[in-house]
């Protein structure tokens, strides 16, 4: 299975990499300085070069002609302001699933936000409801798509330890923290799981494992 993520040097990119290169997938990830390109090499990833907020839509399309699956991982980051907040989290993610869908390319991932909102109010910090609000926006803009097969997934608060490998996978889960590890973890379950299109799932730490929790939202238990 090839996947192409955009984002691919970001910190959950790079352990989604290395796990679908583990099993055998054929992970790419798109990256905008070549720089980052050994990075994506030692996690067995093939490079792609592409500035997702300078790309045309057929330009990044040329990069998934052959791709079983796209990932969205990208995102402006902390320190941005909030006009990057709209060209990375909202516009690059608009533009993957445009390019996605010239390029037949059916299964969508994104990787969003709780509080994600399209209309989400956050007054102690204007910075943080834009990215909010465009990462609300994203999400509908995927999720207006019939032609593709999406999944939102909508992580808690993200931490750096090793991943505990059991977490909370539903459409509510409430409030609570996530390792990355864990994340790419379910994002690695969840392309081999058609059966989590069309749902939008909230992610933290928890009591179930991650086949068992992936499982039991595609409807197998």
């Amino acid at each position: 299975m090839r996947t192409v993520i955009a984002g691919g040097h970001g910190q959950i990119a790079l352990k989604l990499e290395r796990l679908l290169a583990e099993r055998g997938d054929r992970p790419a990830g798109i990256i905008r300085r070549p720089e980052q390109a050994q990075d994506l090499v030692d996690a067995g990833a093939e490079p792609l070069l592409l500035d997702l907020e300078a790309a045309t839509v057929t330009e990044l399309a040329a990069l998934l002609t052959d791709a079983d699956a796209v990932v969205f991982a990208a995102g402006a980051g902390p320190g941005s302001g909030a006009a990057r907040k709209n060209t990375v989290d909202r516009d690059a993610a608009v533009l993957l699933a445009d390019a996605a869908e010239l390029a037949g390319v059916r299964r969508y991932l994104i990787i969003s936000s709780m509080g994600a909102e399209a209309d989400a109010v956050y007054r102690a910090d204007p910075v943080f409801e834009t990215y909010l609000r465009a990462k609300g926006a994203a999400d509908d803009a995927v999720r207006a798509r019939t032609t593709l097969d999406w999944t939102v997934l909508r992580p808690g608060r993200l931490t750096d330890g090793p991943g505990g490998g059991l977490v909370r996978l539903a459409p509510s889960v409430g409030r609570g923290p996530i390792d990355r590890a864990d994340v790419a973890a379910v994002l690695a379950a969840l392309l081999h799981e058609p059966g989590t299109a069309g749902q939008t799932l909230e992610l933290v730490a928890g009591n179930a494992t991650i086949e068992e929790a992936v499982a039991a939202a595609a409807g197998h238990v």
